[in-house]
């Protein structure tokens, strides 16, 4: 059998059921592609910022959900705010949509917050990238361009940058970036004291001379019942049980804990066996043989701890009812069906240190910081992981302030005065890449017209004002009023935003962006 070759001498490749795909090439492949990643940028462009709008979501079977499908877009009832939340419910059927996903959860991996600004970035890039396609420019060139115009912008914001110092007794300045996150989310209206229990429950695990978070010591436990206002911070642990029998003391102090990852309850035997009682005296024998059994366990647990005597029994597995109630007249109160990860945080926390337990709440733990939540203002589960969520966020930035004490200022004047060095910066290129490096200067404006926008101000009159004003005073911290203060400084405003969160949105963003425009050819299923 021979090959079949063209006249340049390459091989003609035939694929099965080749006239059952459709296939787009160049920029009729572009196309569709940056028409789905800007449909995702639409969705969240308008929750952005403290004034952004709410999105309501529910699938037909009544699941909170969004369909995103090849181009379309089905949106519909729980109210949800944050930019991670939404997409994060998305049911995405478009590979391009699923990039933009997958970079919001890049920037909620690596900084925690943000995740609505990256995206909107990159919506920004991909519709001037669209305008220079138009103009016959070709896609490598557009993406060089803006590589060369992020490391511009990356390197301004750390000339922009502000550096201050904090301590375990001066943590105002945490405080306030805290509260800047906070301001976008559901929960904003308790934006202070829940910026203050994130920055307390980072101070408690971080070690300041190291520069080192272990946020894996921190948990959010949210529970239905109350007001947003009861949240609190616990040193120490919670954990969601009850005595194993009602009758045991709920209060203990100065506890002394065994812990147990075996079943309390007697040795089983691997093989089948069977055993015969046929009288009331091989009945009591066995009764007395198993109770012997359980109290010989109970006295090893008394005697823990070099004779110190253990007070309260934490168990990993279950209790046979005889074990139950020989605990009880023992007076050894326990705890049974403890997962395995909240027995090492327990190990852990009480290591060196004796413990308070109040119900089932170990506090005064010096290694481990649990954040207690409970919001029920609503009454459905929903607002429970939404407020997680912003406390989530609020725990990363005062992580990445303590890694990197450098911060810009919010409001959109951070892309404002990179959106200004960019547009200088083109000038010093004579290549295509400089048209480019302006339109990369131009996305950079969505952020704050976005910002304008949402809090219904006009936009293209407010940018320009900002702008203006920002040139004239030479002042990189002038960004938009959102919140209607009266002054543009948001230095004034105490509107702060770490560093390394902004630098790492300008980079995703434009790797992303760049990998969209490299696609030029896309094979696909036909539609019958």
């Amino acid at each position: 059998m021979a090959m079949p070759f063209d006249e340049f001498g390459r091989p003609f490749i035939i694929l099965r059921e080749q006239e059952q795909k459709t296939r787009l090439r160049g920029l009729d492949a572009q196309k569709p592609n940056i028409a789905a990643g800007k449909a995702v940028a639409r969705i969240l462009r308008t929750s952005l910022g403290p004034k952004g709008m709410d999105k309501v979501l529910q699938s037909p079977d009544g699941e909170v959900t969004i369909n995103v499908c090849w181009d379309e877009i089905d949106v519909f009832m729980v109210p949800a705010n944050d930019g991670a939340t939404i997409l994060e419910q998305m049911d995405v059927d478009n590979k391009i949509a699923k990039l933009m996903v997958e970079l919001s959860r890049s920037q909620d991996y690596e900084i925690g917050d943000g995740t609505t600004g990256v995206v909107v970035m990159a919506g920004a890039l991909l519709e001037h990238a669209h305008k220079l396609l138009e103009r016959g420019i070709h896609p490598i060139r557009i993406a060089e361009g803006y590589e060369m115009a992020s490391r511009v912008a990356v390197d301004h914001l750390e000339c922009i940058s502000h550096k201050f110092e904090f301590s375990a007794t001066n943590v105002e300045s945490l405080i306030h970036t805290c509260m800047t996150t906070l301001s976008s989310k559901i929960v904003n209206r308790c934006k202070r004291s829940l910026a203050e229990i994130a920055v307390k429950a980072v101070l408690a695990v971080a070690d300041l001379e190291r520069k080192d978070v272990n946020l894996d010591l921190i948990k959010v436990e949210g529970k239905v019942g109350g007001k947003l206002e009861d949240t609190e911070l616990i040193y120490g642990i919670v954990v969601d049980k009850d005595m194993s029998h009602p009758q045991m003391p709920k209060h203990i102090e100065d506890a002394k804990i065994a812990i147990l990852t075996c079943p309390f309850e007697p040795p089983k035997p691997k093989t089948k066996h069977k055993v015969d009682i046929d009288t009331v005296e091989k009945f009591q024998t066995l009764r007395q043989q198993e109770q012997k059994y359980f109290d010989d366990m109970v006295q090893k647990c008394k005697k823990v701890a070099k004779d110190v005597g253990a007070t309260l029994v934490i168990c990993q597995w279950g209790f046979d009812d005889e074990a139950n109630h020989l605990l009880m007249h023992r007076d050894l109160p326990a705890v049974r069906w403890v997962g395995g990860v909240e027995l090492e945080l327990i190990a852990i926390a009480t290591v060196s240190n004796d413990i308070c337990v109040f119900c089932v709440r170990w506090e005064n733990c010096a290694k481990i910081s649990r954040v207690d939540t409970r919001e029920a203002g609503q009454g459905n589960k929903m607002m429970i992981e939404e407020t997680k969520r912003s406390l989530h966020d609020a725990l990363c930035v005062a992580r990445n302030l303590i890694r990197n004490n450098s911060i810009v200022y919010g409001g959109g004047s951070a892309e404002i005065s990179c959106s200004i060095a960019v547009d200088a910066a083109a000038d010093k290129y004579p290549g295509v890449e400089q048209y480019a490096i302006r339109a990369f200067a131009d996305a950079l404006d969505a952020v704050p017209m976005a910002l304008a926008e949402n809090s219904g101000l006009q936009p293209i009159e407010t940018l320009s004002a900002v702008k203006s004003q920002q040139i004239k005073e030479n002042n990189s911290g002038c960004g938009i009023d959102c919140n209607d203060v009266g002054t543009n400084d948001m230095r004034e405003q105490n509107v702060f935003e770490t560093l390394i969160g902004k630098q790492q949105q300008i980079l995703l963003s434009t790797q992303v962006v760049k990998m969209i425009l490299k696609i030029d050819d896309v094979i696909s299923p036909s539609e019958f």
